[in-house]
């Protein structure tokens, strides 16, 4: 008896490790789709306490939600309209420079030049190498594989932003109604409880998206108004977007944009504008970072500094850009269920 005992336990044992290895597997294959649906649900959250704002206005609820996805949806559009002409006049800049670097190649020219400028660096030699990897099938192939993949990825990043506006439609429209599933499913002597914490938990996401927009916002529009009218900056409005994007990912987001928007302003305008856009930078990050982030963040989520450091670099490296988004809501949430349930717990033991 105690053998046959023995071989159930292990039997169901092995079968549970099976179906948790299973479990696992399906998570790992739907990784991608989990993602978008935990980005959209977190930008659901993050629009409605603008939709709630318009419906205190008289503005009937499916009103309000067409209003905002409209208006999010018309802002994304003129960024990205902003950055076309940019892409359109440095292909065009491309194209121009490929004319004269052929007739350069021909006559010797460019190569001359180079030498003179570079008498340290074995050209020939060099040269001779080139021609070699070029002429080289496998190169061939590996070039013709780099440029599909980056076509690829592309399309790739086009498609999952469609599936994610999609998807955050759909949730904005139907958050009340996903809610109220969700809290029919806990028994209904703790149901009030439940709701009560889940709806703090709800308001502190969407505050704290509505905050990061804000500080991402303030970001873009200094930046293109001191590159544009101050600094006279070329493809000041590309550069505006790039400070918005960054503004949006929590503490190295802003930092990031700025080297990249420095470094640009190295390539296409060169000294001594670097230095004014660099100086501007420091100073603004020092102004973000101790003036509009303390007064903007600690209205929408009161977490302690360690504890925002900690659970942006953890979700960052569990889930990258996305994981360092929601890692301070999430961060905050916790705290919230700790200080409401977990301590009078243990104060009534």
């Amino acid at each position: 008896m105690k053998i046959q005992n023995a071989f159930r336990l292990g039997l169901f044992g092995g079968l549970g490790v099976l179906v948790a290895i299973l479990i696992g597997a399906v998570v790992g294959s739907l990784g991608t789709i989990l993602t978008y649906i935990g980005a959209a649900l977190f930008l659901a959250l993050g629009l409605d306490p603008l939709v709630t704002w318009l419906e205190k206005k008289g503005v009937r609820r499916p009103a309000a939600i067409l209003i905002v996805l409209a208006g999010v949806l018309g802002i994304f559009a003129g960024l990205v309209l902003a950055i076309i002409p940019v892409i359109v006049d440095q292909i065009r800049t491309l194209v121009e420079q490929i004319p004269p670097l052929i007739e350069s190649i021909e006559d010797d020219s460019l190569i001359k030049d180079i030498k003179q400028n570079f008498p340290w660096l074995e050209v020939d030699a060099l040269l001779a190498g080139i021609s070699e990897d070029v002429t080289n099938p496998e190169f061939l192939r590996n070039v013709g594989a780099g440029v599909l993949q980056a076509g690829i990825g592309i399309l790739s990043g086009i498609a999952s932003a469609l599936i994610v506006i999609i998807l955050v439609i759909y949730f904005t429209a139907s958050l009340g109604s996903l809610k109220r599933g969700i809290y029919q499913l806990v028994p209904a002597s703790k149901r009030v409880r439940f709701i009560d914490i889940a709806e703090q938990i709800s308001d502190s996401v969407g505050r704290y998206v509505v905050g990061q927009v804000t500080l991402a916002v303030v970001n873009g529009v200094l930046s293109f108004v001191v590159l544009t009218f101050i600094m006279r900056v070329e493809y000041s409005a590309l550069f505006a977007f790039i400070a918005f994007i960054g503004s949006l990912i929590p503490l190295v987001g802003t930092i990031s944009a700025s080297v990249v928007i420095t470094l640009g302003v190295l390539l296409f305008d060169g000294t001594p504008t670097v230095f004014w856009v660099a100086g501007y930078y420091l100073v603004y990050m020092q102004i973000e970072a101790y003036v509009l982030t303390p007064r903007i963040m600690t209205r929408a989520v009161q977490v302690p500094g360690v504890v925002v450091v900690i659970a942006a670099l953890a979700g960052g490296t569990l889930l990258g850009i996305l994981g360092a988004l929601v890692a301070i809501p999430v961060a905050a949430s916790i705290q919230l269920i700790v200080k409401q349930v977990v301590v009078p717990r243990q104060n009534e033991l």
